[in-house]
Formats: C-alpha cells, sequence, structure tokens
C-alpha cells in the first residue's frame, strides 16, 4: 500500500457512494441491513462517519505518533468500549435520521476533499508515524498502525459496510 494507492481507493469509495445516493430511494433507504441493526439510511451515514473519524484522528495520530505515548491511549480507549459502541449505534441512528442523502453525499465530498488535501502534504516521514489504536472499537483497527494504514483504514471500514447495503 502507498500514497497513490491509498489515493485511488479514496476516490473510487467517493465514486461508489455517490453512485449509492443516486441509487437509492425512500423505500430502499427504509430497509435493513444484512448484518448490522441499522436502515440502509443510517448504514451510509455510518459509512461516512468512518472518513469523519479518519480525518478526525490524523491530527492525534501524527502527535501521538511522534511522543509514543499512544500505547496508553489505546489501551484507555479499549476500556472504554461498551460506551464506545453504543454512542457508535446511536450516532449513526440520530446521524441517518437527521441528515438526507444529499446532505450526507455533500458530507462525504468535504470529507474526502479534507483527506486528500491532508495526504497530498503528507511526506514519507509522516506517512510512516505509529500509533497504537482501540483493537476493541473496530475489526479493522490494528495493535499499531502507521499513519499510512490510517488513511487506508477509512476504506478497508466503507467496504466492510458497503457489503451489508440492501439497496
Amino acid at each position: 500500500m502507498n500514497r497513490e494507492d491509498v489515493t485511488n481507493e479514496l476516490r473510487e469509495a467517493q465514486t461508489d457512494f455517490h453512485r449509492l445516493i443516486d441509487r437509492a430511494n425512500p423505500q430502499s433507504l427504509r430497509c435493513p441491513t444484512d448484518g448490522t441493526r441499522w436502515t440502509n439510511r443510517q448504514l451510509l451515514y455510518h459509512m461516512v462517519f468512518g472518513y469523519i473519524i479518519v480525518r478526525t484522528m490524523m491530527p492525534l495520530a501524527h502527535v501521538l505518533g511522534r511522543i509514543g505515548w499512544s500505547r496508553r491511549f489505546a489501551a484507555t480507549l479499549n476500556a472504554l468500549h461498551r460506551p464506545f459502541h453504543i454512542i457508535n449505534y446511536l450516532g449513526s441512528c440520530a446521524g441517518g435520521q437527521l441528515l438526507s442523502p444529499g446532505r450526507m453525499d455533500a458530507l462525504m465530498n468535504a470529507t474526502m476533499a479534507g483527506i486528500h488535501r491532508r495526504l497530498a502534504t503528507e511526506t514519507a516521514g509522516s506517512l510512516a508515524l505509529t500509533m497504537h489504536f482501540p483493537t476493541r472499537w473496530d475489526p479493522y483497527f490494528q495493535p499499531a498502525m502507521s499513519v499510512l494504514d490510517l488513511y487506508h483504514y477509512g476504506t478497508e471500514h466503507y467496504e466492510h459496510h458497503r457489503r451489508q447495503l440492501t439497496i
């Protein structure tokens, strides 16, 4: 995996999301997903939220990757996994109901634009910075991940949930 691969997969996910929104109709958005308790509309929001997490985590990954305090940080977050999962579920329920599909698409576009801008400024050294992650929060979080891995994580998360949509 390199910067170009990650850039391409981010673009492909954004294009795919736009197609999903274009294809969705009110009835299909209300349908349950395969393997989650969310509707398609709520899961679409959750898929966008995965990229919001990536964008939000980037400054933290840079700082903790430089100072080396990420092991304690990850352990603390792992200890809080139960409240996280409740908030994650309810937040996506609410976000999926509050944002229209068009607003979700606009949020995806804005989030991806920010991720692309940041990725374009990364150096080889900054992409190699590593921090520990709370593995109890998400199956795609590894015990230690580089900044480049974090950029890739968003698409792993997206593709996992993409398979659960029933649109």
